[in-house]
């Protein structure tokens, strides 16, 4: 009976509500989305979104800020800054930054309208990517239906399979969430360990605002929302 219920809420929400366009406009209206980062239950950083509307653009600014330490020396630092651009509800630019500890990483996203594609000049990646792939940032729930998501990091192609894990009533910080729990995998099994994808996503039920987040990789990493305002 639970692999039953699990199908038909599967295909409710992977058929009927997450068209790309209408989904992009359904953030509209917000002004930030405020993550706390944690390895290993420890609190080392922080993820925000900032939404901009400008005319018929959409403005997603991200910074991710996280430092690792060892009695209170600074083993690894990391600093993300990105900016998504959507036009009537399109992707049609993306540019990112990041600092990986000295390690410089980018990535510059163009929409082609000529022939319907995006442009891609990235530190691990240059080439062409299907409108169906997504920036992988998480907030927007449409990339549970996308084959593959563009690292917002490198520009590198992860093609994903996603596994509607259930739903969930989930607690962070004292506030309960009635969720939608996804899991996301690598399809391509020859990937390096540490460039596989497996990351768990949780989205609320009613809004589909991303909550939650789980993965690991030399740790256990988590990250909880502080605040959608």
């Amino acid at each position: 009976m639970l692999k039953i219920y699990k199908k038909i809420i599967f295909i409710i929400i992977f058929f009927f509500p997450f068209n790309l366009n209408a989904h992009v406009q359904h953030y509209e209206n917000l002004n930030s989305i405020e993550f706390d980062i944690y390895r290993n239950d420890k609190h080392i950083g922080k993820h925000v979104f900032s939404f901009i509307k400008e005319d018929e653009q959409l403005a997603v600014e991200s910074e991710i800020n996280f430092q690792i330490k060892k009695l209170g020396v600074i083993l690894y630092k990391y600093h993300v800054k990105g900016k998504e651009i959507y036009k009537n509800g399109k992707l049609v630019k993306f540019n990112s930054k990041t600092d990986q500890n000295g390690k410089m990483k980018y990535v510059n996203l163009l929409l082609d309208n000529n022939i319907e594609e995006y442009s891609i000049d990235g530190s691990s990646y240059k080439g062409k990517a299907p409108l169906n792939y997504i920036i992988g940032t998480w907030w927007n729930h449409t990339i549970v239906k996308a084959p593959a998501q563009i690292s917002a990091v490198s520009g590198r192609i992860i093609k994903q399979k996603v596994t509607f894990i259930g739903k969930e009533k989930i607690s962070i910080n004292g506030k309960n969430y009635e969720t939608l729990h996804f899991n996301f995998s690598s399809t391509d099994n020859k990937l390096d360990k540490d460039k596989k994808l497996n990351t768990n996503i949780w989205y609320d039920e009613k809004s589909l605002f991303w909550v939650k987040a789980t993965f690991k990789k030399k740790g256990k990493w988590e990250y909880r929302l502080i605040s959608i305002k």
